[in-house]
């Protein structure tokens, strides 16, 4: 097939047929507030109803509101749409629409685009009546020009005022009837999503949208040589789409949990609003609490009482949280904690990603304080993990950690719809008598499982505390007493551990080089080895799901391979900058972690960009990685 980049981009007026291409990968940059975001949301979702595979990353600018035309504040959309299966974002986008040109330096110096990228751009800014505009707007096009894009300037604000008085809420729409036409997008599903996203606001909204979209689906079938057909996967089931926070929101509800309690932080904060509009219609509440550490304490008051509860957050809210965090496991309380992961330290970048919490989340408390930490690798995983979250707190009477991040939590991606399982849900509350002679925490010498005991049981009262106590529940400072309980705390996980499957390698299971991932990396990660294998790169990956405890076989998968790369979203320091050695390297969160662990010798390749790993860049330290490899070995011959 031909891709877009292939093509030539010179606007006219043009009746030929669509050229299919396999996919497609679209950017919608602007200034914040100019709705580029829910065009780029609304094109995917169209796409996804059309039997495409698609993934969606937003483009979010670290500033609530950037100043207008700024090079740093782009806020956007990248919309992937393909023939089969999309796992991530891809390389460098073919098609890039700007709301003005500024807003693209920043993509530009963020390797986005490459040389023959069609970027389209609004051309008011080429006579605005300041000079300083006019200057900076000719002076990017012959930029653009130079690095190799084909550029195409539209009257884009010109076209939406024949249809609107203010063509600053309308162009979105406009190019979304644009980009409609140009990838042969079916204009009844457009035109009904559309309706869907502007329901609330009535008829007067969502007219004047659809007219806009009409507008723009127009002047592109009359105007631009740019059409393109992207064929549907082959597929039997029936799909949903939606993006992560909301895959969470939609598995709270599955997992039959009917309290979420929750601060509003970034960019965590939609899927508790997602629940807030939903909730009560499965029986649940959503509780806004004043401060994280409140929000948290409400959950596990909630958890003791018998009902399970979840609370979801961030980085920072999982730092004031931590202290309660050591209560549920002291206590041994049923929690859900969700961690839609961003930058940091500190306030870090709010609106970015990163997976730089599994090291906190793993050892964030004082004194030993096991958990269970699962990381989905997908949005479809968003939602079963927290089915599987709440049944394994309940289970093994512990804190369960879902480590999302940002990027699955704003992806938007279809996957089948999950068929109602009542295996699922959560067993009514247990008022049964409780048995006597059965001591509160009275653990098993095999599991170090012990009975929940739930406020209203006949005789079933106990003292919960968050100090050091024995099978009775009785505070107790004796260092047998401490050491046992301990023991059997840390048992439980170990139980766990005996009962999951060797996690499966994709590739060869023996090699010279094993890429190993966690959480939103997946997809990128695969397709790069993907792509080297067919290079002829003798290269596999292991993507790993359970953090703690870690699924068996991980050491023995791995020494099977000559070189093992933990590849991840969080900082590393890079062997051959200034000051850093072998000796005093700083290693990933995961690569840190599996070391520890195994003893085994795992280098790491990790950044802190703020942007999803791609493909591309994976492929390239494989490249870099062999190319030294082979370097050594005929130094060494």
């Amino acid at each position: 097939m031909e891709t877009a980049t292939n093509v030539e981009a010179t606007p006219k007026n043009s009746t030929r047929k669509p050229i299919k291409i396999s996919e497609a990968i679209v950017e919608i940059v602007s200034d914040s507030g100019e709705g580029a975001q829910k065009c780029g949301q609304s094109l995917g979702a169209i796409s996804a109803k059309m039997g495409n595979g698609v993934w969606t990353v937003e483009i979010i600018p670290a500033e609530i509101q950037p100043p207008a035309r700024s090079r740093a504040g782009a806020s956007g959309i990248r919309v992937r749409i393909g023939s089969k299966k999309v796992t991530n974002m891809g390389d460098h986008a073919q098609l890039v629409v700007a709301f003005n040109e500024q807003v693209l330096f920043g993509r530009v110096t963020q390797r986005a685009y490459k040389p023959g990228t069609v970027l389209i751009i609004e051309n008011k800014w080429a006579n605005d009546p300041t000079e300083k505009i006019r200057n900076e707007y000719h002076e990017a096009l012959t930029h653009f020009k130079e690095i190799g894009a084909d550029v195409i300037e539209i009257p884009m604000e010109e076209e939406c005022l024949k249809v609107v008085r203010d063509a600053r809420k309308g162009k979105n729409m406009w190019v979304l009837g644009m980009l409609s036409f140009i990838y042969s997008r079916d204009k009844e599903k457009a035109e009904n999503q559309i309706h869907r996203i502007f329901k609330k606001k009535g008829d007067k909204v969502i007219l004047p949208n659809v007219e806009l979209f009409r507008a723009g689906y127009q002047w592109a079938q009359a105007n631009l040589d740019l059409h393109f057909e992207i064929p549907a996967m082959e597929t039997d089931e029936e799909m949903v789409v939606m993006n992560g926070n909301e895959a969470i929101s939609f598995g709270v509800m599955a997992a039959g949990i009917d309290v979420c309690s929750m601060y509003p932080i970034t960019p965590a904060t939609s899927a508790s609003h997602h629940l807030a509009e939903a909730i009560h219609s499965v029986g649940g509440i959503v509780h806004q609490a004043e401060d994280e550490i409140a929000a948290i304490g409400f959950a596990i008051g909630s958890s003791y009482s018998g009902k399970t509860a979840v609370t979801i957050t961030s980085g920072p809210g999982i730092a004031l949280k931590t202290e309660f965090i050591g209560l549920a496991v002291m206590a041994e309380v049923p929690l859900v904690i969700v961690d839609v992961q961003r930058g940091g330290p500190s306030t870090g970048l709010p609106t970015k990603v990163e997976q730089g919490d599994l090291l906190a989340v793993l050892y964030g408390d004082p004194g030993d304080a096991p958990k269970v930490i699962l990381a989905p690798s997908s949005i479809e995983e968003c939602f079963h993990f927290v089915i599987l979250a709440r049944k394994l707190a309940e289970s093994f009477r512990t804190p369960v950690f879902v480590l999302s991040d940002a990027n699955l939590a704003t992806g938007v991606s279809p996957f089948p719809r999950p068929k109602i399982n009542e295996e699922w849900f959560a067993l009514p509350i247990d008022q049964s008598p409780w048995k006597e002679g059965v001591r509160s925490y009275d653990w098993s010498d095999d599991t170090g499982l012990s009975q929940r005991p739930i406020p209203g049981m006949k005789d079933g009262m106990y003292t919960l505390t968050g100090l050091a106590h024995d099978e009775e529940s009785h505070v107790a400072y004796d260092p047998a007493i401490n050491q046992r309980s301990a023991e059997h705390r840390s048992r439980k996980i170990a139980a766990l551990q005996q009962s999951l499957k060797v996690p499966k390698v994709n590739g060869d299971e023996e090699g010279d080089l094993l890429l190993i991932g966690w959480g939103s990396t997946k997809g990128a990660i695969e397709e790069a080895v993907e792509k080297a294998r067919a290079a002829g790169y003798n290269v596999s990956n292991l993507h790993l799901h359970f953090l703690s405890p870690l699924e068996p076989g991980i050491k023995e998968i791995m020494q099977k391979f000559k070189k093992v790369v933990a590849v991840e979203i969080n900082y590393s320091d890079v062997v051959g900058r200034p000051l850093i050695t072998e000796e005093n390297r700083r290693h990933s969160q995961l690569a840190f972690y599996l070391r520890a662990v195994t003893l085994i010798d795992i280098d790491s390749y990790s950044n802190v960009f703020g942007q999803p790993m791609s493909p591309m860049r994976i492929f390239r330290m494989i490249e870099r990685t062999f190319k030294l490899y082979n370097k050594q070995k005929e130094e060494n011959s």
